[in-house]
């Protein structure tokens, strides 16, 4: 009821102990088009649905490479995560001068969380409004991370984020014990079914608006091309059609109502179709 009189400052509590402006910056999370993350025992995978802000424009970026071993995928405000990206690059840029090797993913992650939670304390500074599923491999194996505008992170199995993201946290829950063992086309796979629950019925998953990354043991992070996406939704566009029912033949539905013989008597008309158009 009261509510506005709370959420004009970060360090500002409500009576209920909630901090409103990190509330409204995991909403701007929930708002940004849909991506997701699994991994297998060897690999980890980031599949991002990429909106185009209008028919001018070009589809948006989703996902960024950090280094070679790692990369992430945002939903929520793109300037944000360029600020965060740019700063895990220089973290990872930082270890490997000091000491000659790649940044183990936790300890980035519990660096960026400090970072975030930063926003979350001080008056002259706003949260950060993007959440990130950050994939890599090091030599604890592959990781997926999901960070919060409330400074959280959560070491994941499987994990989808932004609008209508719901369904693909189902389709993931649904078949997460079949991940770990599953080999990465596979899994690839199981991420572009997921992906598509987010979609409306009438939309469909294109080379053009869908994003793949892949990192893991003996391949880092590469951001598939065109070709490699289209081989991927053609291969479940296939299974998708040798799994579905064979329709009955209804060419005599299609045929235009037939004129009756004038000798028949006086019938009822016979509706035509309602619009015809070419």
């Amino acid at each position: 009821m009261f509510r506005n009189q709370y959420d004009s400052d970060v360090t500002v509590w409500s009576p209920q102990g909630r901090l409103h402006q990190v509330e409204y910056a995991m909403e701007a999370v929930k708002l940004g088009s849909a991506t997701l993350g699994l991994k297998n025992k060897t690999h980890a995978v980031l599949i991002a649905l990429k909106r185009a802000t209008s028919e001018l424009s070009a589809y948006q970026k989703k996902i960024i490479p950090i280094d070679k071993h790692m990369g992430i995928t945002i939903s929520g405000l793109t300037a944000d995560a360029r600020m965060l990206s740019r700063y895990m690059r220089t973290e990872c840029l930082n270890y490997k001068y000091s000491h000659d090797d790649v940044l183990p993913v936790s300890r980035l992650i519990a660096a960026l969380g400090n970072k975030m939670q930063t926003c979350t304390q001080r008056y002259d500074r706003r949260p950060y409004g993007v959440g990130l599923l950050v994939a890599g491999y090091d030599d604890q194996g592959p990781h997926i991370y999901q960070t919060c505008p409330s400074a959280n992170y959560f070491d994941c199995k499987a994990m989808a984020m932004g609008a209508r993201s719901q369904s693909a946290r189902t389709y993931l829950e649904k078949h997460l014990n079949e991940f770990a063992n599953c080999e990465l086309n596979e899994l690839v796979k199981h991420g572009l079914r997921a992906l598509l629950d987010t979609l409306p019925n009438e939309d469909a998953l294109t080379i053009k608006n869908v994003s793949i990354a892949i990192v893991g043991k003996g391949t880092e992070f590469t951001i598939l091309d065109e070709t490699a996406t289209a081989d991927y939704l053609w291969d479940m566009e296939g299974e998708e059609e040798r799994g579905r029912p064979t329709e009955p033949d209804v060419e005599q539905d299609n045929r235009p109502p037939q004129v009756p013989p004038p000798d028949e008597g006086p019938r009822d008309p016979i509706p035509a179709v309602a619009m015809d158009t070419e």
